[in-house]
């Protein structure tokens, strides 16, 4: 059985405990004490939800594998693409859900294993803070969700016109809130809530940030399903992963540790490239988030930093063997936008316009095929894409359906007295 422990130790525990305390009360973050290999070779894995079956033995050992089944096939009900754009590099498009982010596979996946595992009747209030597009997954996934509202933090300038949309605009359930900051004022009033004790109690407050092991776990799965979409050990590949919180890689990281092959990772950062001097120097300081126009990595000191450390036994060496860091200003991201689109026609959302340019920076060190993450769809981003590109970006339905919709928001100040008469007063 897969137990669960603090990155700053503490007693182990599993998983559904992990699960509803989202933060360690110690602040730490739970991380898995085991994995359980996967098999040599894996079947046709034809979709996602066939992909969390497989590996569900290794990433929920101990839960029941029926359950996982019961689970994913609930949430992941879209298609994950996997697109060769140019010869030998690929895409995994994850932007085909509900918000059209990535985000939607492990909200939807987090949500719906709470659903299962909950026995209590009392009400749990979903405190997430998001400098992007986790707030509208978490909120959509959780949405008339019974016996659960979704409180989400976002900075009220940090944020694009259709990621706020889609959080402010569901109402019923979910509270959206604008916290006059930046995205690590939003994060460290959602550690501050978790580790208030009273609070945290009387609230039933659970994380569904990357900091929620129950959003990172399923985050290995669509690495697991590219690899082995391409042959698994017969034609590993490298994963290049846009690095904001780290969880993305984090959940690459974990698949990897469970045998999945792969040619390594390129954890691509924007101009926030804190955890690139942290690879290159060998030494993190946090430091303030500076806004670029791939705003959901503008992360200053990313939480999974510590999980990452912990998984590695903060063997620094063995770290840099596995992650290269690569940081990419505004500029190169709108080039690479432009050029991609001038040369195919595919279009780049920021976010993943910086992992491709990441990867064109390395592409004459690798030695097979190259897996670039997708997290959004470009749509989302117009202000910046549209005018890479020259033309307009088609709106989703998810995204069109939001946009002549009616706006609920509080705008407050980056303050934990502030947040806390917000989800005692509802």
């Amino acid at each position: 059985m897969t137990l669960f422990v603090s990155t700053r130790g503490g007693n182990h525990i599993p998983l559904n405990e992990a699960l509803f305390a989202g933060l360690a009360p110690d602040g730490g973050l739970y991380v898995p004490t085991n994995l359980t290999p996967l098999p040599a070779d894996p079947p046709r894995l034809t979709d996602l939800a066939a992909t969390a079956h497989w590996v569900s033995p290794s990433l929920f050992g101990g839960t029941d594998a029926d359950l996982i089944g019961r689970v994913a096939t609930a949430a992941l009900t879209f298609p994950a693409p996997l697109v060769e754009v140019e010869p030998g590099i690929f895409v995994l498009e994850l932007f085909h859900g509900p918000t059209h982010a990535f985000k939607d596979i492990a909200a939807r996946f987090m949500a719906r294993l709470m659903a299962e595992l909950d026995t209590q009747d009392a009400l749990r209030t979903i405190l997430v803070a998001t400098s992007g597009d986790t707030g509208s997954a978490v909120a959509q996934a959780f949405h008339q969700l019974e016996g659960y509202r979704v409180v989400v933090m976002f900075p009220k300038d940090g944020i694009s016109e259709r990621q706020r949309r889609q959080m402010t605009t569901l109402g019923g359930n979910v509270r959206a809130l604008a916290v006059r900051g930046t995205f690590d004022d939003c994060q460290r009033m959602a550690k501050e809530a978790f580790t208030d004790p009273n609070l945290s109690k009387e609230l039933r407050l659970t994380s569904a940030n990357s900091i929620n092991v129950g959003r990172l776990l399923p985050q290995s799965l669509y690495y697991t399903f590219a690899a082995a979409s391409l042959g698994w050990s017969s034609t590993p590949a490298l994963f290049v992963a846009p690095s904001g919180n780290l969880g993305n890689l984090c959940g690459g990281l974990l698949a990897q540790m469970c045998g999945m092959p792969s040619l390594g990772f390129i954890s691509a950062m924007n101009v926030n490239r804190g955890f690139a001097d942290f690879l290159e120097l060998g030494n993190f300081e946090a430091r303030p988030s500076i806004s670029t126009d791939s705003n959901a990595m503008d992360v200053g000191d990313p939480s999974n930093l510590e999980r990452i450390r912990w998984l590695y036994r903060n063997d620094y060496e063995r770290l840099r063997q596995d992650v290269t860091g690569i940081s990419v200003a505004d500029d190169e991201t709108r080039a690479c936008i432009s050029g991609l689109y001038d040369r195919t026609g595919y279009v780049l959302d920021p976010h993943t316009a910086v992992a491709y340019r990441a990867l064109e920076r390395q592409d004459g060190h690798r030695s097979g095929p190259a897996v670039v993450i997708a997290t959004a769809h470009p749509a989302k981003f117009p202000e910046v894409v549209e005018e890479a590109i020259g033309q307009n970006v088609p709106l989703p339905e998810g995204i069109a359906s939001v946009m002549g919709a009616e706006e609920h928001m509080d705008e407050m100040p980056a303050e934990l007295d502030a947040l806390r008469a917000v989800l005692e007063a509802n």
